[in-house]
């Protein structure tokens, strides 16, 4: 069995051999600190299972090169960088590493809560220029404000666990209620519309799927207090960049905007300029957008890094191994396709 690990830095090889070794798995592994994609994914026509991250495009084009795939497995929980339906149509399984870093996102969502809610980003450009004054820092507590929770899965659960514990008012939108996020935590779900109007904080855990594109759009951000705050830790596209252009150049959004992903984000990637020699015009029309977003005062955009403590990482990397025991077992699990 030939395996090919994309992605992956020097620490990762080591922890990974090491969990292959102790779990008897006999198979030609090779590792690679590239992404796959078209452009190079005739170097690895021979691969049977492929390991990726998001970074990684794996069309249908890249699919139909590699003639002995049998399986692939994500490391993340998100899944849109994968033609899920095409996999599916030539049989080839696909998993992915649900619930790695359920506090991890929730921590670092409401280190983007606090840091807009603190002023962090006045306050660090200002000491850096020699300016040590209070001048424009006031605040605002989060104890008694209502976070408005966009999905309830995993993530944002333990963000409704988080949020009680700072005395927060919750409301929540999903497709299913939990019982026990309402008992535990006295979660309300509400309808979306009803979120947006009502909460001074929404942040969002949902996936990326055509239901989700441009939930939040330029239509229903307008329901949303002047003085709110938006956070998306979840996928970039779930998000119309275009709507939040416009609410904070019409003085919306007072309370701050914190994105750790958002549409075009790989573009914003220098070497990602580089790399490409040809980048659709839409995507790059996303990209000075989302430039024009990140340079406003009360916007903190961080490159997608929720996900990232070596913690996360660790518990990515040995399920990730873990699903491909199971799949060579024959009982194949974490499977979306």
């Amino acid at each position: 069995m030939k395996i090919y690990f994309f992605e992956v830095e020097n620490w990762e090889k080591i922890h990974i051999e090491r969990r292959l070794k102790e779990k008897n798995i006999d198979a030609e592994v090779k590792f690679l600190n590239e992404e796959l994609d078209n452009t190079n994914v005739k170097n690895f026509s021979d691969a049977e299972i492929i390991s990726v991250f998001i970074y990684s495009k794996i069309t249908k084009d890249v699919i139909d090169s590699m003639p002995n795939l049998k399986y692939i497995v994500t490391r993340s929980t998100g899944f849109d960088h994968i033609d899920i339906e095409y996999a599916k149509k030539k049989g080839i399984k696909v998993s992915n590493v649900p619930g790695y870093g359920n506090n991890t996102v929730a921590e670092y969502t409401f280190g983007l809560i606090l840091a807009l809610a603190r002023k962090f980003k006045t306050m660090i450009l200002n000491i850096e220029r020699g300016d040590f004054s209070r001048q424009g820092l006031m605040g605002i507590d989060i104890m008694g404000k209502t976070i408005g929770i966009i999905g309830t899965g995993r993530i944002g659960s333990y963000v409704a666990k988080i949020a009680h514990g700072f005395g927060m008012n919750i409301l929540a939108y999903d497709r299913s209620k939990k019982q026990n996020l309402i008992e535990q935590y006295g979660v309300k779900y509400v309808g979306l519309e009803e979120l947006l109007s009502n909460s001074d904080i929404v942040t969002l855990h949902v996936p990326y799927t055509k239901s989700t594109h441009h939930l939040i759009n330029r239509f229903n951000i307008k329901l949303m207090k002047l003085d709110a705050m938006l956070i998306n830790t979840s996928r970039g596209p779930v998000v119309e960049t275009e709507a939040i252009i416009e609410a904070l150049r019409e003085g919306r959004l007072s309370g701050g905007v914190a994105l750790d992903t958002f549409e075009a984000e790989d573009v914003i990637i220098e070497e990602e300029f580089l790399k490409k020699e040809h980048l659709p015009a839409t995507k790059l029309k996303k990209a000075l957008e989302a430039y024009y977003v990140l340079r406003q005062e009360n916007v903190i955009v961080s490159p997608h890094n929720a996900y990232n403590t070596r913690d996360a990482l660790q518990r990515i990397l040995d399920i990730t191994v873990d699903n491909i025991e199971s799949f060579l077992k024959g009982n194949p699990e974490n499977i979306v396709a």
